[in-house]
């Protein structure tokens, strides 16, 4: 029968109170054969001891239960098979389940809000104090998780896990093939590569050697965690070892070649897996800040893992030269003998000691995963960071400042970063697209080595901003061509009044939602002014300015490929728009052919495409090329040299790159 919240409470203190009679192991508390211990999604269990499952008991949980050690060299969790320890794989034997309760709400994150009631909750295990070796249960974990396309991103939050259960477990199969799409590969962050597992029937995920927060990729074919739930079976991870990283020296000495060009032990090309939306241009692969310092974990623990307080000087947590965390990817593209690599993720990055971007995303799920970057390797002592003291029940943050327990709440923090997030919604309302524009008295105007609050656009965005004029504002022509951005940043005061380009490239996105956040808290509903007395500002078509309040709706009113400005403080003055659109027509490295490749703009239908040395010598010439797939430029392949690419549209539109080789 299941037990209210009342009952459990008795039950605990008395078990509680006659645990110093038990010898050697000790059991707190003890679900015998056939009884049924259910704790519902709004439940704090609390055991001070050891627990144990026999048999056909199961204990049902849909909340939240602490087991914490009062005896730590002999308190035990353990699942029984009459009075031996269940092993992974057994169909029979106590069971603890940690239960998934809006198993279809899966792809909805939760906001990271304390006045919001959660909508994707689940059972959630704390262990504290008990060594690893007396951590013997069997623990089912229910899962259900958006695919990710060609590499699914993973976790195995359980210590000694045999790598070939997955295959069962997962509906799927998997070996040792590298770029098959069936293999299991684990992130080595001192080399920056994915290492294969050298063997999937006896190696043990969780151990000294593969800590348990390492980051796997499972090869994405035929594997489908979306459509239903899976369950997933383990030894929990202990607290008490395997918990702590440095983060020091990741990428030290790799050599990424030009360009990315060089290979690692498993010759593969840096540049076609390797990306670091953090770096601004200028560092792309220059050897020292590109693809370094970046540090993958996974979530080792059955609860989730709070990071909102890593960037907060003083925390016990606070990690320095901290630039942001990437986290939650939604595709990973396969290259067929190749391998993988990543399309789009969610962001946060490190504003003056303040999160601009998907912060909700900063609460880590059970087996989630996430990156940490830092700005470089100076930090002295080399910061580390103990996964074990971020875990936490709820699903919003934790308080800065207050004490490291799995259930302190959140409050408002002060600061001087304003942001505005720009949301492209469909007709139906639904989110198609999302873009964030962020000022404060550090930030940096322009094309800028100082950033610490951008991140790059991928090709596939189908919304974001262009790097602005320092000076006037508007688009700064000599990058347009170059990148742009999911996260841009200005300062507060030398821009202040100056637009920034917002745009779009779908008619699918009909209107644009408003958030709007200070020192990263959501500002009231309707609520335009900021505590400095300014607000953000929209100009459309129509050449209309107007203010941006807080979950506002406003229309994204031309045509289909549109842009628009976008302004911290009143523009003092209003001048007609009369710059184009920057074409997506890009010409990028493609290390699938080893080649430079012209890649159109959907919109074009013909291109003329020219090609020249520095010395003005035309190499290349071709009329009314086919805008349906990319084009290829064949080039010599081993003469290093520059050279400038002209791509013309059949309507005039003009696109202009470099090479270098």
């Amino acid at each position: 029968m299941k037990r209210n919240l009342l009952a459990i409470g008795l039950l605990t203190l008395f078990f509680e109170a006659n645990a110093q009679m038990t010898s050697a192991p000790k059991v707190l508390s003890h679900i015998d054969d056939a009884g049924l211990f259910y704790v519902g999604k709004d439940a704090l269990v609390y055991n001070g001891g050891g627990l144990q499952v026999k048999d056909s008991g199961v204990l049902e949980n849909h909340g939240n239960i602490m087991i914490v050690a009062t005896d730590a060299a002999n308190d035990v969790v353990r699942t029984l098979v009459g009075t031996g320890d269940k092993v992974e794989g057994a169909t029979v034997g106590g069971t603890i389940v940690n239960k998934l309760n809006e198993e279809t709400a899966y792809a909805t994150w939760n906001s990271n809000s304390s006045s919001n009631t959660p909508v994707y909750t689940y059972g959630q295990l704390y262990i504290s104090g008990i060594a690893q070796d007396n951590i013997k249960g069997i623990v089912n974990q229910e899962f259900r998780s958006p695919n990710h396309g060609g590499y699914q991103q993973f976790s195995v939050p359980f210590f000694g896990k045999t790598a070939s259960t997955l295959s069962t477990e997962l509906g799927k199969t998997f070996n040792n093939a590298r770029w098959s799409q069936n293999e299991i590969l684990v992130w080595n962050n001192s080399k920056i590569v994915f290492d294969n597992l050298p063997s999937l029937s006896s190696l043990q995920l969780g151990s000294a050697t593969l800590p348990p927060y390492s980051y796997y990729i499972l090869g994405g074919k035929n594997l489908d965690v979306a459509s239903a739930k899976k369950t997933l079976h383990g030894v929990p991870v202990s607290d008490v070892t395997y918990n702590t990283l440095t983060m020091q020296n990741a990428g030290l000495g790799v050599v990424y070649g030009t360009n990315g060009n060089a290979v690692n032990q498993y010759n593969e090309k840096y540049n076609s897996y390797l990306g670091d939306s953090f770096s601004t241009p200028a560092y792309r692969w220059d050897g020292t800040y590109f693809g370094k310092n970046m540090y993958f974990f996974s979530n080792p623990y059955l609860t989730n893992l709070d990071l909102m307080n890593v960037n907060k000087v003083g925390d016990i947590n606070y990690i320095p030269n901290l630039q942001g965390i990437r986290l939650e990817p939604t595709n990973v593209e396969y290259h067929p003998g190749q391998g993988g690599s990543i399309v789009l993720f969610k962001w946060v990055t490190n504003a003056a000691g303040t999160w601009t971007g998907d912060t909700q995303y900063l609460m880590v799920r059970p087996m989630g995963t996430f990156v940490i970057k830092l700005n470089d390797n100076s930090a002295s002592p080399a910061p580390s960071i103990n996964l074990a003291n971020l875990r936490r029940f709820n699903y919003y943050s934790r308080t800065a400042g207050t004490p490291y327990t799995v259930t302190a709440n959140r409050g408002k923090s002060s600061g001087t970063v304003k942001e505005i997030a720009l949301i492209g919604l469909n007709a139906d309302g639904g989110e198609v697209a999302r873009t964030y524009y962020v000022v404060y008295p550090e930030g940096a105007t322009g094309h800028s080595t100082e950033v610490n609050a951008q991140v790059s656009a991928a090709s596939t965005n189908l919304l974001g901003t262009y790097e602005e004029d320092a000076i006037n504002g508007g688009y700064d022509n000599n990058y347009t061509s170059s990148y742009w951005l999911y996260i841009n940043e200005a300062n507060d005061e030398n821009f202040k009044g100056k637009n920034v380009k917002l745009v779009k490239y779908s008619g699918d996105i009909v209107s644009f939602k408003v958030q709007v956040k200070e020192n990263g808290v959501m500002i009231d509903s309707g609520q335009h002014v900021l505590s400095s007395n300014e607000g953000f500002y929209f100009k459309g078509p129509d050449g209309i300015v107007q203010s941006l309040s807080q979950d506002q709706i406003i229309a994204a009113a031309g045509s289909s490929t549109q842009d628009y400005d976008v302004y911290y403080g009143l523009p003092s003055a209003i001048l007609g728009n009369t710059e184009k659109v920057p074409s997506r027509t890009v010409v990028v490295y493609n290390p699938n052919i080893d080649n430079y490749i012209v890649r159109f703009d959907p919109n074009w239908k013909k291109a003329d495409i020219q090609v020249y040395d520095m010395s003005g010598r035309l190499l290349i010439s071709e009329k009314e090329v086919s805008t349906s797939s990319d084009y290829t430029i064949k080039l010599l392949q081993n003469l290093k040299s520059t050279y400038l690419v002209k791509v013309q549209s059949e309507k005039g539109d003009n696109v202009q790159s470099k090479i270098i080789k």
